[in-house]
């Protein structure tokens, strides 16, 4: 037996709109097989069957080791075949766009299916098509026509998802009166990513051949920052990748072991898809013209003799850890928000008084115990009881697989042709109204944005420094998130002893503290090209193994086997090679995948996704997205994510700087924009209404106040008055007369300060007396507001460009939004009959808070190296165990199942 590797680079299994979202009514009932796979053969993957997507599962993180048998919380989501129903909230509002339902395709309720696996509801909008303004009105029959079409057009694509759809094709099917909405749907589903994607041919001849956009600095090679460059060079920008490693992939790593002429290839990191319906990396493998492979459900379990665990008191233990699951639930929801405060463990601990002595049965207890900490890489003790699974409702439909000859293709595809610099170690991060400057070693890397992609673990150790420093709202997310830990023991044998017809099985243990020691075997004989298993290593037993002789790992693996197969029969040889991780010491991650601990929430994962510095720098991986954490292909989406923000951010400050360069000729035009903006401004509370970014949640972003004082008028005492016969047209002249008495000045302040001045009570003249002595600002005529007003305006006018302002948030859950009172209203009346003056005096305390979007725009410059100090530094060699290499913040996305890796 040759020794463990000891020189291997390191990656753990891993992983908010591309915001893919699954509804609740989600099946989590056992996925219905490919009809077209076999179980013992790798699967391929054509568009799923009508009979699949009406009925596909979600996968809960108890299924992810080890397939769940039953499931007794788990409910089905029906669709009666030709029937979409789709609640219509009203009328057109532009009799242009039609008034009745159109008619694309006899198929509209398969092709809401194929985008519900997609991520859209499937008679809906997601919050982030309302933020980007995809209809005029959220609600009516312009709404359901745009479904119907954006439906079509994902359901095209998914047909043929090796060419480039062009909007053209949908000219003959879509009525000519519904073109804008089809301009709306395509240009949406492109820009960000859920359709026209990945490595095909036909997108690669998309991507000019010089860049005509500003430059953007990506910090990691992993899924996300490889998703996000791809997509960026094709929108027109520059790129240049960082990577501390030397080579892509992040946490996702394949290596390729041999010896004694034979070989395979070992996922080390990311390993297993988790779900093929609509999954963008199955997508990816499809291009590549690769199949995937099925894992199959047979999981034996062996006890700690070796001897195989009795099937029905399996079955009657796992029956019982899913209903102590389901009542975990349950307490949840009694306890309220107390539920946050106390871990899963806690809950869970209960089930030792239920099964008292019995040995047998509480090693297998411990057994689903480690699988549960395996798939969320964090120990239950820590886990939220709120919120440890708070991302079930999302996972993707459909079988769990493996891609033959490893994950490594999908990274190197990805990363081909791609200007990724290796061995750069990112120290520092500026950011600022000017550009950033990312200083990796003695080089200065500068651009108009900055991506960061690097894992949890990386942001936790504080490995990049931030200048300024990060919001702390940030600060404290990244305290909060938990970021766990799973290893691995790789060993390629002379042949397979195992038997081919299983890919899992698992292994007791007597000690609960050493539950996740070798608990679970992948046999990858069937996908890697040769004899391959890997032993996992999860929970506290993970942490331990970090200062385990790789030696000392070994030996205790061929122990288990050994006493698992000779009393059969069964010689188990010695490996000829065997690999074991550290990702826990490596400094390019720090730990393996994200988790909820206590006292975080989903809110976390959308908390580290808010861009910083007014659009000057993002961030991606798979600890951005509520939906879709500790998975590979949720690094990738929101590496799609964040390209499309960048892409709008330098949209937006290319509008400003236009506005900037001609201040002369613009003040008519920025008086309109203003005026245009105040309709519906975002804060509004006696006579002062606010506007101010949807988009950039710092308090110190700008905003711009305008106040309405009302001149009180004297009676009108023109004798000619009297001369009117028609009174009531006497009396609307002279209300029109009474308006232009309202004298509206303005000033700039930030958000907080507009914050804390709604919070003034006494009335107007309180709030003046606050506004001019407190916080001391001088209110002025709209010309007075100056330059740096005007880019403003000019930027949170092109953030909201292409939809009317947006409405109350409470109803975009359902996608048919319900207006405030008035709003929606005054909305329709100026689409009707044009701009009306409205009377905003309003002296009381009333406030009206508008709905805040939360997306992030960006934008982008050269990204060059403008500064060499000396000459670069030499990176440490990788150590012996996996992800000991040099500590470097750049690293990438992890990407595993569902971290199941």
């Amino acid at each position: 037996m040759n020794p463990p590797d000891n020189n291997q680079d390191n990656a753990p299994s891993i992983p908010h709109s591309h915001l893919p979202t699954l509804p609740q009514q989600q099946s989590n009932s056992n996925p219905n097989p490919d009809p077209t796979s076999n179980p013992s053969s790798p699967s391929s993957i054509p568009n799923p069957s009508f009979e699949q997507m009406v009925s596909f599962s979600a996968p809960k993180k108890r299924r992810r080791g080890r397939s769940q048998r039953t499931t007794s919380s788990s409910s089905s989501f029906h669709v009666l075949p030709g029937k979409l129903n789709i609640d219509v909230g009203g009328r057109s509002s532009n009799p242009g766009i039609g008034d009745e339902i159109i008619t694309i395709n006899k198929e509209a309720t398969t092709e809401a299916l194929l985008a519900l696996t997609a991520g859209f509801p499937a008679d809906s909008l997601t919050e982030e098509e309302i933020d980007f303004g995809v209809v005029p009105v959220v609600g009516g029959i312009e709404q359901v026509n745009y479904i119907l079409i954006r439906n079509h057009i994902i359901s095209k694509w998914r047909e043929s998802i090796s060419s480039w759809i062009a909007k053209e094709a949908f000219l003959d099917s879509v009525p000519k009166h519904c073109i804008s909405l089809l301009d709306s749907a395509y240009d949406y589903l492109v820009l960000h990513g859920y359709i026209n994607f990945g490595i095909s041919q036909a997108v690669k001849e998309k991507i000019p051949v010089q860049s005509s956009k500003p430059s953007v600095v990506i910090v990691g090679a992993g899924l996300s920052g490889l998703a996000a460059a791809r997509q960026l060079l094709r929108f027109g920008f520059k790129v240049t990748v960082l990577e501390g490693r030397k080579r892509p992939g992040g946490r996702v790593y394949t290596k390729k072991m041999e010896g004694n002429r034979v070989e395979a290839a070992a996922d080390l990191g990311g390993s297993v898809l988790t779900g093929t319906l609509g999954n963008p990396l199955g997508i990816i493998a499809r291009q590549l013209g690769c199949s995937l492979y099925k894992v199959r459900d047979k999981c034996p379990l062996y006890r700690v003799d070796g001897k195989p665990v009795d099937p029905d008191l399996d079955m009657k233990v796992e029956a019982a850890f899913n209903r102590l699951l389901d009542k975990a639930s349950k307490l949840r929801q009694l306890m309220g928000d107390v539920s946050m405060d106390v871990s899963l463990g806690a809950a869970l601990e209960t089930f030792r008084q239920v099964y008292g002595d019995a040995t047998e049965e509480m090693s297998l207890f411990n057994w689903h115990l480690a699988n549960l900490e395996y798939a969320n890489a964090g120990l239950v003790s820590k886990l939220s009881l709120a919120f440890w699974d708070q991302d079930d409702p999302y996972d993707m439909g459909g079988d769990h697989c493996f891609l033959p000859g490893g994950n490594g293709r999908l990274v190197h595809a990805l990363a081909e042709n791609v200007p990724i610099l290796y061995e750069k170690t990112v120290q520092t991060i500026r950011y600022g109204a000017d550009g950033v400057k990312v200083t990796a070693g003695h080089q200065v890397y500068e651009g108009d944005m900055v991506l960061c992609t690097v894992p949890l673990g990386v942001l936790k150790n504080g490995s990049i420094k931030f200048v300024p420093e990060l919001p702390q709202r940030k600060l404290d997310c990244i305290k909060r998130l938990g970021f766990g830990l799973l290893n691995k023991v790789a060993m390629l044998f002379p042949f397979v002893f195992w038997g081919t017809d299983l890919d899992t099985f698992g292994h007791l243990t007597e000690d609960p503290a050493n539950r996740g020691e070798f608990f679970l075997f992948y046999s990858y004989a069937q996908v890697a090209g040769g004899p391959l298993l890997i032993a996992l290593v999860a929970g506290e037993a993970a942490h331990k193994f970090e200062t385990m002789p790789p030696t000392d790992a070994v030996t205790r693996v061929l122990q288990i086997l050994r006493g698992m197969y000779e009393p059969q029969g069964i010689n188990v040889p010695d490996p000829i090679q065997t690999v074991c991780t550290r990702w826990g010491g490596d400094p390019f991650s720090f730990g393996s995948y994200s988790n909820v601990a206590v006292g975080a929430s989903g809110d976390d994962y959308d908390i580290l996704a808010e861009s910083v510095g007014d659009g000057r720098l993002f961030f991606a991986g798979e600890a951005t997205t509520r939906r879709y954490p500790a998975t590979m292909h949720g690094a990738f989406v929101t590496g799609l994510r964040e390209a499309a923000n960048m892409a709008q951010s330098a949209k937006s400050r290319g509008i400003r700087k236009r506005i900037d360069r001609n201040p002369s000729k613009n003040p008519h035009a920025c008086a309109t924009l203003l005026a245009d903006l105040f309709r519906d401004p975002d804060l509004e509370f006696g006579s002062f209404s606010i506007i101010f970014s949807r988009r950039n949640p710092d308090p110190k972003s700008p905003a711009i106040l305008r106040v309405t004082l009302s001149e009180p008028c004297k009676r009108n005492e023109d004798p000619i008055a009297d001369q009117y016969s028609n009174k009531i047209l006497f009396q609307q002249l002279q209300s029109h007369f009474n308006q232009q008495q309202h004298i509206q000045v303005y000033t700039m302040l930030t958000r907080q300060q507009a914050l804390d001045l709604r919070e003034v009570r006494g009335g107007d003249e309180k709030r003046l007396h606050y506004l001019c002595e407190t916080l001391g600002v001088k209110l002025v005529g709209r010309k007075g507001l100056g330059l740096g007003a005007d880019s403003v305006i000019a930027s949170i006018k092109a953030e909201r460009t292409g939809r009317k302002p947006a409405l109350s948030s409470s109803g975009t859950k359902s996608g048919i939004l319900k207006s405030k009172s008035g709003a929606l209203k005054r909305k329709l009346i100026r689409r009707i009959k044009g701009p009306v003056q409205l009377n905003p005096s309003n002296n009381g305390d009333s406030e009206t808070m508008k709905h805040e979007s939360l997306g992030n725009g960006k934008a982008s410059e050269q990204a060059t190296i403008v500064e060499a100090i000396g000459s670069s530094s030499s990176m440490q060699e990788e150590s012996k165990w996996l992800g000991t290499g040099v500590a470097s913040s750049s690293g990438g996305s992890l990407h595993g199942e569902t971290m199941k890796r």
